[in-house]
Formats: C-alpha cells, sequence, structure tokens
C-alpha cells in the first residue's frame, strides 16, 4: 500500500494512491490511515495533488548522522559504536515538491538524501521482532543542512530544523511493498547531476536497530518520523565544498518509493 498526505482548503487529508489517481481516506495523514485505510469515495489526480509532508505533525522527528562508511569517511569520522542521534521539530518539514529554501543567514546549505520511516505502533523497549513489527511505512527524507549553522557548536541542532527546509514523501510504502526497504538504490541529483548513490543494505544501523535502541529511551507512537542518515556526496564533503544556490534542482530518489523534486529559492527564512 503507498498512501499520501494532501493539501487541502480544509485541512490535510490521507489518499492510497492507485496508479495515476488517489483515492481519498478518512484520515487526516498518511501514518494515520496506516491500521484503517477507508474510502470517502473520492478521487483526484496524482498530478494535481498538493502534496504534503507525509506526516505533517508527527510527535518526534528523530534523526541519525553518520550511518554510511562512505559518508563517515568523507567526514573524517570513525565508525560509531551506537547510533549518532540528533532530533528536528515538525515545522521543518516540508512536501516532496516544495521549494527548499536558501535564507540570507546560511552560506553552506546542503543535501542529504536519506531512507526514512514512520512508526505505526506504540513500542517501548522493543525487541527486534516487535521493532520490525513496528514500523508501519517507508519513505524519503531529505536532511537539508544549514552547515555554517551546525557546526558552530557540538550539537547540531541549529543546523538541521530550519522551517519548511526538510522534505519528507512523496508517499508512505508499506514494507510488505519493498521488502522492508533491506537493499533500495538512492540517489542525490543537483541540476541532473549525481551527487549521491548508495544501497540501504550499507546502513551501518538498520530500521530495525534504530527502532530497538531508540524505544529503550523513550516510547515510539504512531506517526513518529526516523531518517536513517546519509551515504557520502554531500556536499560539505567535495574538494572544495559545494552547496546548493538559488534555482537549483535538487532530486532525491529512492528505488520503490518514489522521489522528491524540490527547487531551492532564495532569501526564504522558512
Amino acid at each position: 500500500m503507498r498512501l499520501v498526505t494532501l493539501r487541502t482548503p480544509d485541512g490535510t487529508r490521507a489518499g492510497r494512491v492507485e496508479d495515476d489517481t488517489i483515492v481519498l481516506l478518512d484520515a487526516a495523514d498518511a501514518a494515520a490511515a496506516l491500521d484503517n485505510p477507508r474510502e470517502s469515495g473520492d478521487r483526484v489526480a496524482l498530478a494535481d495533488a498538493d502534496l504534503g509532508p507525509v506526516v505533517p505533525r508527527p510527535s518526534k522527528v528523530i534523526c541519525l548522522g553518520l550511518n554510511y562508511k562512505s559518508h563517515i569517511e568523507e567526514m573524517g569520522a570513525e565508525l560509531p559504536k551506537h547510533p549518532t542521534l540528533f532530533s528536528k521539530f515538525a515545522s521543518a518539514l516540508c512536501g516532496a515538491h516544495d521549494d527548499i529554501p536558501i535564507p540570507d543567514s546560511s552560506n553552506a546549505v546542503d543535501w542529504e538524501a536519506e531512507l526514512a520511516f514512520v512508526i505505526g505502533r506504540r513500542v517501548r523497549n522493543a525487541s527486534a521482532e516487535e521493532a520490525r513489527a513496528a514500523i508501519g511505512g517507508y519513505t524519503i527524507c531529505n536532511d537539508i543542512s544549514m552547515r555554517d549553522w551546525q557546526w558552530r557548536t557540538s550539537e547540531w541542532l541549529q543546523g538541521k530544523t530550519w522551517e519548511r527546509s526538510t522534505p519528507l514523501g512523496p508517499a508512505l510504502v508499506t514494507p510488505d511493498e519493498v521488502d522492508d526497504a533491506a537493499d533500495l538504490l538512492l540517489r542525490c541529483e543537483v541540476d541532473g547531476e549525481v551527487m549521491q548513490e548508495a544501497r540501504t543494505s550499507d546502513l551501518l544501523f538498520k530500521p530495525v536497530d534504530i527502532v530497538s535502541y531508540v524505544s529503550t529511551v523513550v516510547t515510539l507512537e504512531p506517526g513518529d518520523v526516523f531518517s536513517t542518515g546519509t551515504p557520502g556526496g554531500v556536499g560539505a564533503g567535495m574538494k572544495p565544498p559545494r552547496f546548493l544556490q538559488p534555482g537549483q534542482l535538487v532530486r532525491t530518489i529512492i528505488e520503490g518509493l518514489g522521489e522528491l523534486v524540490n527547487e531551492c529559492v532564495k532569501g526564504a527564512e522558512g
């Protein structure tokens, strides 16, 4: 099942994708539709849909840094023994085709293509089996990072949660559709140039590991969003570094999950 979240004049609405059509559901967003995807009877063309983040207002957005060996090496870090965690606020999320802000306050806006997943059931202290069952679906995230702000201190939050800067979507795809996202091709392009390419099988900490680890710390609730980290090829790791500029187009693709297509826009502060 492939679920999306649409923006409508009356608020957000969940829909199920069937070819080039969206069947509207009686739920506010894709995560809320996982357990009971009841049809409303209305349909819209997928091409006409205004897609919001698949989960517009999650109670938690938990992200991993340093989770692909290639990215760890390009950033000059050692392989971590435990997941490197940071968070975002829900206001950082935007839709699959929304603009990416290039704020006047940052000169180092970077791309980070990532596999993301959404919790589908409440879980705490999860075993591997419980963790796998708790994953409601997979999606795509681009963890757009303001590097000059990120590196002001040892804590990353200030460079990671700029408003409406993190595309999440286009759809929430249930695990059975993509073999639990075990080995999917991930790619990021900027103006058609491939910047990142890797397979999700290269993740150091897999989604099940992440759920088990984080659920030891805090109860995970339906709709909580996880982004699993990025592979090598980010702009900050290039020599010389390259960063996003107004007018550029960023495509983030994961096999079986779809793609994000976002234009960079000058001077938007969120």
